[in-house]
């Protein structure tokens, strides 16, 4: 009959450890892993969607217009370019989007405006989503004082107009720099997007498995960016495009009406010089005038279509299909987590 003693030394001679655990895992291996999880798997699910394929071509060739005006593979818009005024497009192949009232080539005009367009609304979309992130997952998790104090301050960017304090900072600091225009065209964007996303986070803290984190003795930075960011990425992705596109829609207005300075060429400043000399009302100059709306809409819809893959590639059920974790996941058109929104 077996003793206590024995149960004991039994217990004692058990090893706990699983033997996967005795199996040492090479840096090879983990970089094929992160590249297959992060690399592989995302390419793959972003390209299998035909709308974000269309969103990928169009940014791309935004991202080579840029890279022609940084390594001067296109000539820079001068006036008197051109002998020939208001040259129609595709009517000769040195200037394929005709030229201005003043003979500058319309297609240097808009490559030259490429590179501080991308910057611009890098920076602006970065900066709203990164804030937006910070405030809404920490005062959604926390909660109590801490998310009174965030909430206020977030209620009083959301009271305060967007468009005068843009203006006055514009006026006050006169940014020629894409970087810092980028933030201050979206100054106080940053805040609604926070709000919606604390909202997100108070359903997700109260899930079984944060639960199960805290009670184990997670720390709440670790539970953060384990259990709550994955969750809000699809989110935060789309609303980081959507804040892309405010900053173009924005700072083209403003270089229109002619708030914001600048030393180089722009979009808004184009359009504002077609439009002061008859783009509206001519025929003959009506190109000058859409050249550079047909530049605007067509980064807009980029960013559009690749927000529909961003929802995909945050999506867990399409990543684990693809990764073919399970092949009893069915994907559909209409699985997407747009509904968060």
């Amino acid at each position: 009959m077996p003793t206590d003693a024995d149960a004991n030394a039994s217990s004692d001679d058990l090893d706990w450890r699983s033997a996967a655990s005795e199996e040492e895992v090479s840096t090879r291996d983990r970089l094929a892993e992160f590249y297959r999880r992060s690399v592989r798997e995302p390419a793959l699910v972003a390209w299998s969607d035909n709308r974000t394929r269309a969103g990928i071509v169009i940014l791309s060739a935004y991202v080579a217009m840029a890279l022609v005006d940084v390594f001067g593979l296109w000539r820079d818009a001068s006036p008197n370019q051109s002998t020939e005024r208001l040259l129609a497009p595709f009517q000769s192949l040195k200037y394929p989007l005709g030229t201005t009232q003043s003979g500058v080539d319309l297609l240097a005009l808009i490559i030259d405006s490429t590179p501080f367009i991308l910057l611009m609304v890098l920076a602006g979309g970065v900066w709203a989503t990164s804030l937006a992130v910070f405030v809404g997952t920490i005062s959604g998790y926390k909660g109590g004082r801490v998310d009174t104090v965030i909430t206020s301050i977030s209620d009083f960017f959301m009271a305060v107009p967007g468009l005068p304090l843009v203006i006055v900072l514009a006026i006050t600091l006169s940014p020629e720099n894409p970087l810092l225009l980028g933030v201050i065209l979206t100054i106080n964007y940053w805040a609604g997007l926070g709000r919606s996303i604390r909202s997100q986070v108070l359903s997700i803290r109260e899930e079984s498995y944060v639960e199960a984190s805290r009670t184990m003795g997670t720390g709440t930075l670790r539970i953060i960016r384990k259990d709550v960011l994955p969750n809000i990425m699809p989110y935060v992705m789309v609303n980081f495009v959507l804040a892309a596109r405010y900053t173009i829609f924005a700072s083209v207005g403003l270089y229109f009406i002619g708030v914001l300075p600048y030393s180089g060429q722009n979009w808004g400043v184009t359009l504002n010089n077609a439009y002061s000399q008859g783009g509206l009302f001519t025929m003959q100059a009506l190109h000058w005038l859409l050249v550079p709306i047909v530049a605007i809409v067509g980064l807009a819809f980029g960013l559009i279509l690749l927000s529909q893959g961003m929802d995909r590639i945050f999506n867990p059920r399409v990543r684990t299909r693809f990764s073919g974790e399970s092949e009893s996941v069915e994907e559909t058109d209409d699985e997407t987590t747009t509904g968060l929104m």
